[in-house]
């Protein structure tokens, strides 16, 4: 939340800048929540959204990478971008080994 959203929202601010010139809107952040909604309810569904959102997720984020690095550009906000992604990959790698390695976690209460 910080990286995408706060930290724009503060440096906009700081310059005097329109609030939201810096923010890059996308869905992921309501697909994010429903996970995390079937995570918390226990839905019957919830090991197999989390094992296709991880796929999914880790995939763009690969291929993000991928182009990215092939010709980086260390702007602030490339670098926001680049920290943001780092840290949601690092979430959806954990998540895909729990579904895969501890399909127990994902039971009924």
């Amino acid at each position: 939340m910080f990286i995408k959203y706060l930290f724009p929202l503060i440096y906009s601010a700081a310059y005097g800048l329109p609030l939201a010139s810096h923010i890059y809107w996308d869905l992921w952040p309501l697909a994010h929540l429903w996970l995390a909604w079937a995570l918390i309810r226990q839905a019957p569904y919830q090991r197999r959204l989390a094992a296709a959102m991880s796929v999914v997720e880790i995939i763009i984020i690969v291929t993000f990478f991928a182009r990215f690095l092939s010709d980086p550009e260390w702007t602030i906000w490339r670098t926001n971008w680049f920290i943001n992604k780092v840290f949601v990959l690092a979430a959806f790698v954990a998540l895909l080994y729990l579904v895969l390695a501890k399909p127990q976690y994902f039971g009924k209460r």
